[in-house]
Parts: C-alpha cells; structure tokens; sequence
C-alpha cells in the first residue's frame, strides 16, 4: 500500500491527537507514548484494516513542540473559548487535538489553513456526528490569527 506524502501527514496529526490524549490519560511521558505508537501503530494491522504509515518527522515536532510550549499553547487556547470554558474543562480528546494544533500554529511551517483544515477533518473523525469539527473550526481560526496574524 502506497501512502502520499499528505496522507502521511495527515496520519501523523492524527497519531499525534492520539499520542497526547493518551500521555495525560494514562500520565505517560511522551517518549514512551512516541516508542508505543512508532512500533506498535504505524502501518498496524487491526481487524484486518491496515492503518496508516505517518510522517515520523511530523509526528515527533508535534508531539515535542506540543509538550514543550503547552504553557503557551493552552493559554492560547483558552483566550480562543468561551470565558466560562477554560480549556481544563473541555472533552481531553479536544485538548489534544488543539495542543497538537497549536504546537503547528506556533511552532511548525504549515500554513495556518492548512493546519486548522487538518485538524477539522481528525476533529469530524473523532466526532462524526456532532458540532466538535464546527467549534474546532472557530477556535482554531482565532489561535491562528493570535498565533500568525501577518498570515490573514
């Protein structure tokens, strides 16, 4: 199975929402999250469904610049969300899914409506059904133009 270079860019978004909901769900560091989800999911076979191969490189600066600059990133995050939401309060899988979103705004080189189109799409796989892609659309767009504001 052949896998472009944007869709292993995609995975590695993804695998890394994934990586960082599971570093503060199970207090793991992100070293053995990165080993675990190195050896263990890229390209994994589950049910008979191949996963996908992710760009390791892109994994590894999100899930890094995500840990460094969290501080930042999630006081960032909280200027973007309601007032009565502070980002604590919010579903874990959304907090890392706008950690590793913010780790690209602040830190990565992708253009900012690159990242938040990404990061809607791994918001409407984890939340099919519901208004999560829209939220994460608007606070998204406003951690962008804190973050970047030369690129609107």
């Amino acid at each position: 199975m052949t896998t472009s270079k944007r869709q292993m860019k995609s995975a590695a978004r993804l695998y890394a929402v994934q990586a960082l909901f599971q570093m503060e769900a199970a207090g793991q560091t992100v070293d053995s999250v990165r080993r675990e989800f190195e050896d263990f999911r890229f390209g994994a076979e589950y049910d008979g469904e191949q996963m996908a191969e992710g760009d390791i490189d892109l994994f590894r600066q999100i899930t890094d610049d995500a840990v460094n600059w969290q501080a930042k990133i999630d006081k960032m995050t909280d200027r973007a969300l309601v007032a009565k939401w502070p980002i604590d309060r919010i579903d874990p899988t959304l907090r890392a899914l706008f950690r590793a979103a913010g780790a690209e705004l602040t830190q990565g080189e992708a253009p900012p409506k690159v990242v938040i189109s990404e990061y809607v799409d791994v918001a409407k796989a984890f939340f099919p059904e519901g208004r999560e892609p829209k939220f994460v659309n608007a606070v998204l767009d406003h951690m962008a133009r804190e973050a970047r504001p030369q690129s609107f």
